[in-house]
């Protein structure tokens, strides 16, 4: 079993700043790669930024620029700080973790329960 716990998130006047973040426990034998996604009300879910066990990373056009992914391999935790926040960020974010556990080899995707970020005045 594998959860993934986000917290973080809240109500920011834009131009605000947050930061996210989302910690991996149970029976997990390695991440190989974490994320952020979110979803706004009548959008599809996208992705945000994501980082990979290595360090590289890869950030939605949107954000470049503004949000920073940043992860803790020893406490299997993924940070995201936003900075320079609009209203048009304002999403539920969704942390992702692609793993494998100790019973089951295939790399497989977990997600958390998902955190409110409102921006607005």
């Amino acid at each position: 079993q594998v959860q993934l716990v986000e917290s973080g998130g809240g109500l920011v006047q834009p131009g605000g700043s947050l930061r996210l973040s989302c910690a991996a426990s149970g029976s997990i034998f390695n991440i190989y790669a974490m994320g952020w996604y979110r979803q706004a009300p009548g959008k599809q879910r996208e992705l945000v930024a994501a980082i990979t066990s290595g360090g590289d990373t890869n950030y939605a056009d949107s954000v470049k620029g503004r949000f920073t992914i940043s992860r803790d391999n020893a406490k299997n935790t993924v940070y995201l700080q936003m900075n320079s926040l609009k209203p048009e960020d304002t999403a539920v974010y969704y942390c992702c973790s692609r793993l494998i556990t100790l019973v089951q080899a295939i790399p497989s995707d977990y997600w958390g329960q998902g955190t409110q970020v409102t921006v607005s005045s």
